[in-house]
């Protein structure tokens, strides 16, 4: 960080705002032309240029050689003719979600909005429909925060070829692709940064969304330290002052800490952080942000328990799930996010507008801090193969913990086997507890503390599926 910006990045930082700390759920959307061929992940875009790779090797046998058919050449296949963003607010309704937005532009230099610094867009292009302010106008009516991801940077170097006769060389598909760079400029880290024409496009996109659109969040995907300082202060300070009330997400080292929420990736933490953080995770079980053929997705079970533990922990938990090029869901998504919506419906008492309490976690099964850090996305750059990060299944004798309103919520992974809860961190002499209760039902529950725990009886019916949320008074 230069000594010129230092002081001007101090005057700009933020805290998560209340209505963002409260939230704790999100959904967004990754959806464009790499949605078409559908075939592994949304790097379909670049690695379709990677001579040897999988998606390059797909690519030719199914649809020529890349001198004849480019990238731009999916550009129609997206055709959005099932694009409803009332269809998608109700989802993110049903879904329990309480901020939202598709990805803005990816990599790939498609600005999914009406954009008059980038014609490759939306409106010119597939859907020919303004997929921002469509969905953020739905998404408003049902009182859903706006989300806008921005991934851009990366599209410095991100289309540069191994084969010389690609379209992206061709002078007159510059438009499409930006212009030919050296190959080196596709790596995370290149020797040759973007030039300056390169970092005011980049700004200018965030300023063009931000000033139509006005969007609650600003997300900002990784390798964004290789835009000049001069842009990216910028465009946080205009976002910053044109929304008193938002907040930008940012990832490992792009931004000042403190600039606003940090976002890790796939994130993992062991225990509560002293600050607000974001995990962005997929639905998608395939290893992938997009719709891809065969499309497998997670089970409501471990989104929840992903949730409880995020939010136990002081973060929010971002959910991606993409739809087809047509812009329809799959059934099976639209089932997995339904049931997080049902757990919710019944339980959010424990999560909306809650707050750590002294203990995050109890049990046998822990996370360790993990995230998609820079040496997974260099493999990923080399090999084109993604890295799994996976969370452990958690167990009847796991627990989270929040507090809100002067209330404690445990939260059980699990129906105990035996038929008693047994909590070590609520033992007698840790808290006084006068009342127990089982959110979802009306009785009270009987319950006895021990030096060793609190033993709390499970009723006969349980109230819901997942996870059990046992509501304390002390």
């Amino acid at each position: 960080m230069t000594q010129e910006y230092r002081c001007g990045w101090d005057s700009i930082k933020r805290k998560a705002p209340g209505w963002f700390r409260d939230a704790k759920f999100g959904l967004f959307f990754h959806w464009g032309p790499y949605s078409v061929p559908a075939y592994k992940d949304e790097w379909y875009s670049r690695n379709m240029y990677a001579k040897g790779l999988p998606h390059n090797l797909y690519h030719e046998k199914t649809y020529g050689n890349l001198k004849d058919f480019g990238y731009k050449n999916f550009y129609e296949g997206m055709t959005g003719a099932k694009f409803d963003p009332e269809a998608w607010a109700d989802l993110v309704v049903r879904s329990g979600a309480k901020y939202a937005g598709p990805v803005s532009e990816h990599c790939d230099n498609f600005s999914l909005w009406d954009s008059r610094v980038n014609p490759v867009n939306s409106v010119n292009y597939g859907p020919r429909r303004d997929i921002v302010k469509e969905c953020f106008e739905a998404f408003r009516k049902r009182g859903i925060k706006t989300l806008a991801t921005f991934h851009h940077q990366w599209l410095w170097g991100w289309f540069m070829s191994t084969d010389n006769e690609a379209d992206v060389y061709d002078p007159a598909n510059e438009i499409y692709y930006g212009p030919a760079l050296p190959l080196e400029t596709n790596r995370y880290e290149p020797y040759r940064y973007p030039d300056e024409k390169f970092c005011r496009t980049w700004a200018e996109k965030i300023r063009e969304v931000v000033d139509q659109y006005q969007p609650d969040v600003v997300y900002f995907d990784g390798r964004t330290f290789i835009i000049d300082e001069k842009y990216r202060f910028e465009a946080a300070a205009h976002f910053y002052e044109t929304s008193p009330n938002g907040i930008i997400t940012h990832k490992l080292e792009d931004f000042p800490r403190d600039l606003g929420v940090f976002d890790i990736e796939r994130g993992r933490v062991a225990d509560v952080k002293p600050f607000v953080w974001q995990a962005d995770e997929r639905l998608e079980d395939n290893i992938t942000w997009c719709m891809v053929q065969n499309p497998k997705y997670r089970p409501a079970r471990d989104i929840i328990h992903q949730l409880c533990d995020t939010v136990a922990k002081n973060g929010n938990l971002l959910l991606n799930v993409g739809p087809y090029a047509d812009g329809s869901f799959h059934p099976d998504a639209v089932k997995e996010l339904t049931a997080i919506g049902d757990w919710l419906a019944v339980n959010g008492e424990a999560i909306y507008g809650s707050r750590p309490y002294k203990v995050a976690a109890e049990g046998p099964t822990s996370e360790q801090d993990e995230d998609y850090d820079t040496d997974k996305i260099k493999e990923q750059l080399k090999t084109g193969n993604a890295v799994d990060i996976l969370s452990r299944q958690m167990t009847p004798r796991d627990f989270r913990f929040t507090t809100r309103d002067g209330f404690l919520y445990a939260i059980a992974m699990g129906w105990p086997d035996e038929g008693f809860w047994e909590i070590k961190n609520l033992r007698l002499g840790a808290e006084n507890v006068s009342r127990v209760s089982l959110l979802g039902q009306k009785d009270h529950l009987s319950f006895v503390q021990t030096p060793e725990f609190l033993s709390v009886k499970a009723p006969d019916k349980r109230p819901c599926s997942h996870a059990f949320v046992l509501k304390i008074e002390r």
